[in-house]
């Protein structure tokens, strides 16, 4: 939906320049930013902060000697929607004279095991790298606002962040991407763009109650703001704060680290199993998440759930190979822990089917060797699916309460979960097996389908009770497994 008509400014002297430019330009300075004569790749969704952002760069161009050209892209969520959008921001650039790169991203392709907006962004990212490295622009601009900010940080704080989910999104990231509207708020763009009489569009799946974004900024940022009227900069200070806390940490980090972090061409990073051990909790966990940081493509950082989940492993007594995040593949012998990014070898053809993990994607099927067992998933409506279905064979979960990526694993040392019937109480899956007699060596082989935040079923035995349907589920998640080593029903 495109809201005002459209309009564009031809002032651009510096004595015509709006109160905002004025604003934005300080945060351009003190940030450090823009430099004079570069050439910047701006995204253009064609909503509000996007067509802002784009019209005040091109009202700064000429005393600033900016060469600008624009991107944007279509992901084909929304049909016809979303052509509009590509059609408003083409048009737009042709009355700014902005030369515009529009592509089509095939998202519904690539999104297996992360949600659509996680896999949107990944891709969003990588092809403005690659169009900026075509176009020869020396930095990416992103129209993220101060309210952006406030979102971020209150999303990444009920998730239980640490100091780096807090400290937001930084105004220059890779010394790339900047954020020229860092320190501005959503309502100054609005005042901004009807006072240029600037058209935009609106996302209608912004105002869609199904992701936490959406529910925060429309239920929670304005009981915030009517709290403390000033919300949005305490956020953003806060997350300024953290920042520079987080900074420094990773320095001193970075310096302890030096010599105790090798690369190996092939293997990844190893680290000193002793020297793991002799940090402080605190340092642990940075430095693992670190280490998943590198071998992860796109440098995203690791949830605290994968990092506890490695130290458990590297803390524990006796070795274990497997793997405990989506990008890496984890090792710890007797003396070296070794974090091999996937798809790097390691282990015999043998070895690799009998024990390392699979990512079950939904919808996707994998083949888990112990057993001889064919693992499916998949997702459906609630209306679609028979609760009578489930079984030994069968569990049905709620969808938007178990996040990805599941795993397929083997059962490790201190698995602990909340077997269904015990009325949330949870045990040992050492003692839950010891009590079915359940006989070492076939505990081996059963396959354990795990989530980020715990084990979801133990296949053939007993699902989690912590994720099962209630009123309250629109979306189910049904996880089958073909016949094969005999267990105690769910």
């Amino acid at each position: 939906m495109t809201i005002a008509a459209p309009a564009v400014s031809k002032k651009v002297g510096r004595q015509s320049w709006p109160a905002l430019l004025h604003r934005v330009v300080k945060t351009i300075r003190s940030r450090g930013l823009i430099d004079r004569e570069q050439h910047l790749l701006v995204g253009v969704s064609g909503g509000p902060d996007s067509v802002a952002l784009l019209s005040l760069l091109h009202r700064l161009r000429p005393s600033w000697s900016l060469t600008l050209t624009a991107v944007h892209f279509n992901y084909g969520l929304r049909g016809a929607e979303s052509d509009g959008d590509q059609e408003f921001v083409a048009a737009f650039c042709r009355e700014l004279e902005i030369p515009l790169s529009s592509r089509r991203l095939d998202v519904r392709g690539r999104a297996r095991g992360t949600s659509l907006q996680a896999a949107a962004r990944d891709l969003r990212y990588r092809a403005m790298t690659d169009i900026a490295k075509e176009c020869g622009a020396d930095r990416i601009a992103l129209g993220h606002t101060a309210d952006d900010q406030a979102e971020t940080v209150l999303l990444w704080m009920l998730r239980g962040a640490g100091l780096s989910g807090l400290s937001g999104m930084p105004a220059i990231r890779d010394g790339k991407f900047i954020r020229p509207l860092y320190e501005t708020k959503r309502q100054d763009i609005l005042a901004y763009l009807q006072s240029a009489e600037l058209s935009f569009r609106q996302d209608s799946s912004n105002a869609k109650p199904l992701y936490l974004r959406n529910r925060i900024r429309q239920e929670l940022m304005p009981v915030l703001k009517r709290l403390v009227p000033s919300s949005v900069d305490a956020l953003c200070r806060l997350a300024d704060v953290c920042r520079e806390d987080d900074r420094f940490l990773d320095e001193q980090l970075a310096a302890l680290c030096s010599t105790r972090i090798r690369q190996e061409i092939e293997e990844g990073w190893s680290i000193e199993r002793a020297f793991v051990r002799e940090l402080p909790r605190a340092l642990q966990r940075r430095l693992v998440r670190d280490v998943l940081r590198r071998c992860d493509a796109l440098h995203r950082p690791a949830g605290l759930c994968a990092v506890e989940r490695i130290l458990h492993s590297v803390t524990a007594k006796g070795t274990f190979r497997g793997m405990a995040a989506k990008s890496i593949r984890l090792v710890v012998g007797k003396d070296l822990v070794q974090f091999i990014p996937s798809g790097h070898r390691d282990l015999s053809h043998e070895q690799r089917d009998q024990v390392v993990p699979k990512i079950l994607a939904v919808p996707s099927q994998v083949t888990w060797a112990g057993t001889g067992q064919t693992i499916r998933a998949q997702q459906l409506a609630r209306s679609h699916v028979r609760a009578a279905a489930q079984g030994r064979n069968c569990i049905i979960v709620d969808a938007d309460r178990v996040s990805g990526p599941l795993v397929v694993r083997a059962w490790q040392p201190g698995d602990r979960f909340h077997p269904l019937g015990m009325k949330g109480r949870s045990k040992k899956l050492q003692d839950f097996f010891t009590d079915l007699k359940v006989s070492t060596t076939t505990r081996r082989k059963v396959p354990v389908v795990v989530a980020p935040k715990g084990i979801v079923w133990v296949v053939g035995y007993r699902q989690d009770e912590r994720w099962t349907l209630t009123a309250a589920t629109e979306r189910c998640l049904v996880i089958t497994a073909s016949e094969g080593a005999t267990g105690e029903g769910v």
